[in-house]
């Protein structure tokens, strides 16, 4: 299986690699490229304001790492216009014509989702009367071809195809897919676009009196695009182009719903939001994949697992088991009685073991990490619907309702691939996350939270817990009194944003608790929903790829509407959430 990704940063050991492969892949396909220019893709993806435009790199890779291909688009906002630098699959990659076709529909995806007035690129010219090799003829052809069958065509009318010297055959057209829209291009905008190309990309090849006689030749008062040359054939089913929320919900949840008196964290939690979400419009439903083991032990202890899945599995249907003893102080000898064992692994006496507990709470790791693939598959917001909630798991004990820590799994396999910021936002501290990262320091750990010892887990969430050896400074507690106002939250969360800003994530990874609610049974908070919704557009202001995984939240008369406003705010500024009025403001630009 191959998955389509965009590169967030250089510094990942998993991108690195990534970025080798692409290299070699343009060593092998374009031989006459130029060394400086391969070595100069990763300074151009760090700095793009040194090269004059912000440059983006997809990769498709196999689950192992291998790139079977790529595209690369240059963005200049100055212009208003996207250029296709590169698309090209790996020597010998299987179903080479489809992923390239994957490849570009990513590119113009993104194009369009930056409303910009056209995507642009060179193509060797199909011009028999300028190529007398043959078999590069038919390979030119076969380009064209492909390109047209998405609309994109040569620019009429200009010098940019004029051969270098006699005989020169290394000649391109520039190419426009004016992304689906009707109208052409004006000449004053067609003319910014090519001057900002030559100076940016040839300023070493040509002079400035070359650059202005090019630009100047494109003189039509509106673009004009060659007419179709070749037969139109049916593109290929298109990738889905996802502007909305990808949304994953643990349907297995309803399994785990203990009866007994006083237990908030019920099946109805799911209902509620998902009969809210409905409504939104916004939501993109995709079913769970199973994660691997390794995912989940590189975050928790293997015997805790092991207990939790074996216990799970030997007691009976309807039977609950809780915390009796607490050995904390002899770590070495674990128990060997199943019921004995609950409070070795367990931190507190009203999280229960049954039956059911281990496929609900695999399940909800299954959705928190096929969420986050998510964001490699052309989403950028992603919702992990899910319970049981897993904030506070640590490496090696469970508790507060919690089994395993989906925001935990989620991050530690997103951190493969770059920097992750970790926001836990509900009422209870993030003690699970806290704990299994505190000495990481590419995962930041952050939460907002009512401050101990006063609020549950009451012995840890303190401000001075800052992290450990590499870790220290990578994790922020702020704890707040049991009394406050919305705006006092906002203020403090405005904060916990701005020191994720400074250690730029690639990517958000947010445990979203919804206790924070005005009269929720758990907290003292006095948030209502517009509060949410202001909530929720602060966060999306960061911009970043971004996957939310529920946890708290248990007034289920108010616990939809909250989830529906918290999700409406972060569509609304972050830039996903602006692709289709991007697209509604390239028509007007043309």
């Amino acid at each position: 299986m191959l998955r389509i990704r965009k590169l967030q940063d250089t510094t990942s050991p998993a991108n690195r690699e990534a970025i080798a492969q692409v290299q070699a892949i343009l060593r092998a396909q374009f031989p006459l490229a130029q060394a400086a220019d391969l070595a100069k893709i990763p300074r151009q993806l760090e700095d793009p304001l040194a090269h004059g435009y912000r440059s983006v790199l997809w990769v498709a890779d196999t689950p192992l790492g291998q790139v079977r291909g790529f595209a690369m688009m240059l963005h200049l906002p100055d212009v208003d216009a996207a250029l296709l630098e590169y698309v090209s699959t790996a020597p010998g990659a299987h179903g080479g014509g489809g992923l390239g076709g994957a490849l570009y529909e990513t590119v113009r995806d993104e194009a369009l989702s930056l409303g910009v007035s056209g995507l642009f690129f060179e193509c060797l010219v199909d011009e028999p009367a300028l190529i007398s090799d043959a078999a590069a003829l038919r390979q030119n052809i076969a380009r064209l071809r492909f390109y047209e069958r998405y609309g994109a065509r040569p620019l009429l009318n200009n010098d940019y195809a004029k051969p270098g010297h006699a005989g020169d055959e290394n000649v391109y057209f520039l190419m426009l897919d004016p992304l689906d829209a009707p109208s052409g291009l004006r000449r004053d905008k067609v003319q910014a676009v090519v001057r900002a190309l030559l100076q940016r990309k040839y300023a070493s090849l040509m002079s400035a009196a070359e650059i202005a006689d090019c630009v100047a030749s494109f003189a039509d008062p509106i673009a004009q695009l060659r007419a179709p040359r070749y037969r139109p054939k049916a593109v290929a089913a298109r990738r889905p182009r996802h502007p909305g929320i990808a949304l994953v919900v643990n349907e297995g949840h309803d399994i785990h719903h203990v009866r007994d008196r006083g237990y908030v964290e019920a099946p109805v939690r799911i209902a509620v939001i998902l009969d809210e979400l409905d409504k939104t419009g916004l939501f993109h439903r995709l079913m769970p994949r199973h994660a691997p083991d390794a995912l989940i032990h590189a975050v928790h202890a293997r015997p805790m697992v092991d207990y939790l899945r074996s216990a799970s599995a030997k007691l009976p249907p309807g039977k609950s088991i809780y915390p009796v003893v607490f050995p904390v102080r002899n770590w070495q000898r674990p128990p060997k009685d199943i019921e004995a064992q609950v409070g070795y692994y367990g931190t507190d006496t009203f999280t229960p073991l049954n039956r059911n507990v281990w496929p609900a709470a695999r399940g909800a790791v299954d959705c928190a990490v096929t969420a986050a693939q998510s964001l490699f598959e052309g989403f950028e917001l992603a919702y992990a619907l899910v319970r049981p909630p897993g904030h506070h798991a640590e490496r090696r004990v469970y508790g507060g309702f919690c089994y395993l820590n989906n925001a935990a799994v989620a991050a530690h396999y997103l951190s493969r691939f770059g920097r992750v910021a970790v926001l836990d936002l509900d009422y209870h501290h993030g003690n699970g996350q806290q704990d299994i990262f505190y000495t990481r320091d590419d995962v930041f750990t952050v939460s907002v939270h009512g401050a101990p010892p006063a609020a549950y887990p009451y012995c840890a969430g303190f401000a001075d817990e800052r992290g450990d050896g590499p870790g220290l400074g990578y994790n922020l507690n702020l704890p707040l009194p049991d009394r406050i106002t919305a705006e006092r939250y906002r203020e403090t969360l405005a904060k916990a944003l701005k020191a994720i800003r400074r250690f730029a994530p690639q990517y958000v990874v947010v445990a979203l608790g919804l206790d924070t609610a005005q009269a929720d049974p758990t907290g003292t908070w006095p948030l209502k929903a517009p509060d949410f919704a202001a909530n929720g557009a602060l966060l999306g202001a960061l911009g970043v790829p971004t996957l939310v995984v529920q946890e708290g939240g248990y007034r289920t008369r108010t616990l939809g509407i909250n989830a529906r406003q918290f999700f409406e705010g972060l569509w609304r500024t972050h830039p996903a959430g602006a692709a289709r009025e991007g697209e509604r403001r390239a028509a007007v630009n043309r």
